[in-house]
């Protein structure tokens, strides 16, 4: 199963994404980066994305158990390297529910969201195989990391 996003550059810093869905994200670098402050920043995006995944799943698999899920906030909290890739290094997920849900099975729909079921938190260490095309033409990558430039 594929999926596809496409995001365009639009100027400075700042991007336009679009998925699947057919809804638009800005994208953009705060202004300090030479952006213009008018967009989510992508780390901010994956930790969003994270936790609609395991909120969506967290939501179904409550409602497959019968409880009577009333409310359901996510937040959460990513610490990122001091050097670069600045990579999220630990990520804590807080959920704060309401309704008469027991607290076992509140907790075995978190654990069966991060163990089974979340695409996303289980796609954050997946290979990502990069292709360039350059003015229409398809660049293949260097055989090894002597041939680019520092």
């Amino acid at each position: 199963m594929e999926m596809k996003v496409t995001t365009n550059w639009t100027g400075k810093r700042h991007f336009t994404s679009k998925g699947p869905s057919g809804f638009e994200v800005s994208i953009d670098a705060a202004e300090s980066a030479g952006g213009e402050n008018s967009g989510n920043r992508p780390m901010e995006l994956l930790l969003m994305g994270l936790t609609g995944c395991t909120g969506i799943d967290i939501a179904m698999i409550l409602e497959r158990m019968r409880q009577p899920l009333e409310g359901l906030d996510i937040e959460a909290s990513g610490t990122r390297r001091e050097d670069y890739p600045q990579a999220f290094t630990e990520i804590h997920l807080t959920y704060k529910m309401t309704g008469e849900v027991q607290p076992a099975k509140a907790w075995r729909a978190i654990v069966l969201s991060e163990q089974k079921y979340c695409s996303a938190s289980a796609s954050l260490r997946a290979k990502i195989v990069p292709h360039l095309i350059l003015n229409g033409a398809e660049i293949e990558a260097p055989s090894d990391s002597e041939d680019l430039p520092d």
